[in-house]
C-alpha cells in the first residue's frame, strides 16, 4: 500500500472524528451518568448498538455480555478493544453527568474507552465506504474488566481473536496531560490475584491465650510474615506484592475470636513467577498458622497475567499517537502493578495498549477507581483518531 492510500485514510479518520466530536463527548456523559456493573453492562452495550445501526459494521451481541463488530475483507485483520464496566464505588464529581446510580461509577474511565471506540468505528466506517480501508477490523466492546479474572476471557472462548493478527488497546492515564500519550514496549502491567484467608480456631477469654487457639495472633503474623517470606523465596526481580485491604476478626476487646479472615491482592511483574505464586502462597499461609494450631482455608483466585506489549505493535500504535498529537506526545511510561485483563489478548496474540493522558493541563490529578475522578473530555476524540490510525497502520504492515 503506498503511503498516499495511508495519508487518505489519515485525513479522514481526523475530518469524521472532529465532526462527531461533540456527540463523543455526549456519548460519553451519558454512559458516565449511566454505569453498569461487570456482567451487567445491558444498557451500555445498547447504546453502543445504536450508534453502530447505520453504519456498515456486522454486529454481534454475545450472550453473557459484550459485542464484538465486523468491518471490512482481505487476509489481514486487526482488533481493538473497549471496556463496558463501572466500579461499585459511590460518584463524587457532582458534575451535571454524575452516575445517577448510586453506588456504582465509572471511575477507571471506561465511559472514555467505549466512547473513543464508537468514535473510531464511525471513522473506519467513512474510511471502508470510501475505499480506503485495506482489510478488516473487529471491535471488542468487553464486559467485566473490573473482576477477576476478567471479561476478556469470555470473548476469547466466543471466538474474538479468531483469525486477529493484532490488538490494541487503549487506558485512561490521570497523571498524564490530556494530548499526551504514555507508550511502552514490553511489559506495561503486573499480574494481579486476590487471595482470601479465612481461619478457624478455640476462642476464649483474653486472660488464657494459653487455653486457646490464638487466631487474632496468627492474623498478624499472616499480616506481616506472608509478604516478607514471598519476597525471598520469589526471584526480587518479579516485584512481587503482597498488600491486604481487609481484616476482620472479633467484636470485644477482652474476647478472642474462633473466626476471622483477611484479604487483599497478590501482584507481580513477571509471569514466570506468577505461575508459580498460588501453591507458594497456599504452602505457606499453613506453615504461618501451624504453630498457634488454628485452622486456614486459602480461597487464591487468579486474576490477570501481565500486559507486556509486542514490538512490532508497540510501533504501530507510537506511529498512530505521532501522527495524531505529534512527536511530543508520544511519551515513554513505566511497568505498573496494575491488573489489566487486555494482558489476556496478548497472551494469544501480538499486541499494544498505551495510556491516553486525561488531566487537564494545570487541573488535579486524580487517582483511578476513585469517585471523585474527572477526565478531560477533549481525550475521547484523540483516543478515537489513535485507535482508528493504528487500525488502518497495522493493515498496512
Amino acid at each position: 500500500m503506498s503511503q498516499h492510500f495511508s495519508a487518505d485514510a489519515s485525513s479522514l479518520i481526523a475530518t469524521v472524528i472532529e465532526k462527531r466530536d461533540a456527540d463523543l463527548v455526549e456519548l460519553r456523559r451519558d454512559l458516565h451518568a449511566h454505569p453498569e456493573l461487570a456482567w451487567a453492562e445491558s444498557r451500555t452495550a445498547g447504546k453502543v448498538l445504536d450508534e453502530l445501526a447505520d453504519t456498515d459494521w456486522d454486529v454481534t451481541l454475545l450472550a453473557g455480555g459484550g459485542l464484538i463488530a465486523d468491518l471490512g475483507s482481505g487476509e489481514r485483520r486487526v482488533a481493538l478493544r473497549a471496556d463496558l464496566d463501572a466500579l461499585p464505588v459511590d460518584d463524587l464529581t457532582k458534575d451535571p453527568w454524575s452516575s445517577i446510580t448510586p453506588g456504582v461509577a465509572h471511575a477507571c474511565g471506561h465511559d472514555v474507552h467505549t466512547a473513543g471506540l464508537v468514535g473510531a468505528a464511525l471513522a473506519l466506517h467513512e474510511v471502508h465506504a470510501s475505499g480506503l480501508l485495506p482489510g478488516r477490523v473487529r471491535l471488542l466492546f468487553q464486559p467485566a474488566e473490573e473482576i477477576m479474572p476478567g471479561g476478556a476471557l469470555h470473548l476469547i472462548q466466543a471466538g474474538a481473536l479468531d483469525d486477529v493478527h493484532q490488538v490494541f488497546g487503549l487506558h485512561c492515564d490521570p497523571s498524564l496531560d490530556v494530548g499526551y500519550l504514555g507508550v511502552r514496549d514490553g511489559p506495561l502491567t503486573g499480574a494481579a490475584d486476590s487471595l482470601l484467608v479465612r481461619l478457624g480456631g478455640k476462642g476464649g477469654h483474653t486472660s488464657r491465650p494459653h487455653l486457646t487457639e490464638d487466631l487474632t495472633f496468627a492474623l498478624g503474623k499472616l499480616i506481616t510474615e506472608l509478604p516478607a517470606i514471598l519476597s525471598r523465596r520469589l526471584d526480587p526481580r518479579a516485584g512481587v506484592s503482597v498488600v491486604w485491604g481487609m481484616v476482620q476478626a472479633g467484636a470485644a476487646p477482652n474476647v478472642i475470636p474462633g473466626r476471622g479472615q483477611l484479604s487483599g491482592t497478590v501482584r507481580m511483574l513477571d509471569a514466570v513467577a506468577w505461575a508459580d505464586a498460588e501453591h507458594l502462597v497456599r504452602t505457606l499461609v499453613g506453615q504461618i498458622v501451624a504453630p498457634y494450631g488454628v485452622s486456614a482455608e486459602v480461597t487464591y483466585q487468579r486474576g490477570v497475567p501481565p500486559v507486556v506489549n509486542d514490538h512490532a505493535a508497540t510501533e504501530v500504535l507510537a506511529g498512530a499517537v505521532e501522527r495524531v498529537v505529534g512527536p511530543r506526545g508520544h511519551v515513554p511510561t513505566t511497568q505498573s502493578l496494575g491488573g489489566e485483563d487486555f494482558g489476556w489478548y496478548l497472551d494469544r496474540i501480538p499486541g499494544s495498549m498505551a495510556r491516553l493522558g486525561t488531566r487537564t493541563p494545570g487541573g488535579p490529578t486524580y487517582d483511578l477507581h476513585q469517585g471523585n475522578l474527572r477526565v478531560d473530555e477533549a481525550a475521547t476524540s484523540i483516543g478515537a483518531r489513535v485507535l482508528a490510525e493504528a487500525a488502518v497502520a497495522a493493515l498496512l504492515t
